[in-house]
């Protein structure tokens, strides 16, 4: 099947808007970020407004400081759900200003990170691409949700099992297995409408597929990652959709697959900012204050 990997000379060429933040970590040494081979092709790009295509980083506002709502809706547009407490501008990647999220000790979801969403012009597929980092002192946990995504129709999270057909959000997760707690990885975390075999699963939480990046080992903290997601909304009940998360160049997931029954709550019309510790239960919590950090967020409207 056709990959849908775009390579940053197109993404550059596709002038679109920027988002803009940056500070150093608190309470530890300033990292060097490490080297990542695909750096030259996420060049910071001017602000401009382009229907479709939204380049977003942080180098416009001040390292160091609260990266406030009011600044969220000015960059993101229609912004619910932040919180100023906990969104930070800080050192990006490659000597640039980035973000930072806090994730706070005891606390789950939205209680104890950042849950925010953005309204975006609806469309039948999307892509995106961003870098992400966990803090040289990280603590895994059991692990959470991570990075950027997009939701469909009614952007099924939280237990909300989309087997109705009405919607669903493509996210990540980082995990922690307590079988073998040393084995840390990103993994898909998709709601739609065949998730987990549907009802008869019991289970209806997001569906991770089996897959995991990395396959063996576990992820480095203080490491930038990259990572690029495809969306593509299905028609009627056919699975003509599609999704691909790619990481560091490496293909997790890549299939056709049915995000909904019903048409008209097919687009992907919403960009999620998840980034928080859970579950629900309280093995995912963690007694330490904790940051994880982004830079160089693209998002581009396909059709």
């Amino acid at each position: 099947m056709k990959r849908r990997i775009i390579t940053s000379g197109v993404m550059l060429a596709m002038a679109g808007i920027m988002l803009g933040s940056c500070q150093k970590e608190d309470g530890a040494k300033t990292e060097v970020p490490a080297a990542n081979n695909e750096s030259a092709a996420h060049n910071k790009l001017t602000i401009a407004a382009v229907n479709s295509t939204w380049n977003i980083d942080w180098n416009n506002k001040t390292n160091g400081a609260t990266y406030t709502s009011s600044q969220a809706n000015g960059d993101f547009g229609n912004v619910s759900g932040w919180n100023d407490s906990r969104a930070y501008t800080t050192n990006g990647k490659d000597g640039t200003v980035g973000s930072r999220v806090t994730l706070l000790p005891g606390q789950l979801s939205g209680a104890g990170g950042l849950v925010a969403n953005s309204v975006i012009q609806a469309g039948a597929a999307y892509e995106m691409d961003y870098d992400v980092k966990f803090h040289s002192q990280f603590n895994w946990s059991r692990g959470g949700k991570v990075g950027f995504g997009f939701g469909i129709g009614e952007h099924n999270t939280g237990g909300d099992a989309a087997w109705d057909g009405n919607g669903g959000t493509l996210r990540l997760m980082w995990y922690s297995p307590d079988s073998n707690p040393g084995r840390v990885y990103f993994q898909p975390y998709l709601y739609y409408k065949d998730m987990n075999g549907g009802p008869s699963s019991g289970n209806n939480f997001g569906d991770t597929f089996g897959k995991t990046y990395p396959t063996t080992g576990a992820l480095v903290k203080g490491q930038w990652y990259h990572v690029h997601l495809y969306i593509k909304s299905n028609t009627g009940s056919n699975t003509d959709g599609h999704v691909q998360i790619v990481i560091d160049g490496n293909i997790i997931l890549d299939q056709n697959i049915r995000w909904t029954t019903n048409d008209s709550k097919r687009m992907i019309d919403q960009l999620t900012f998840h980034t928080f510790r859970g579950g629900s239960q309280s093995y995912w919590t963690a007694n330490t204050t904790d940051y994880i950090y982004y830079d160089n967020l693209k998002v581009h409207r396909i059709n």
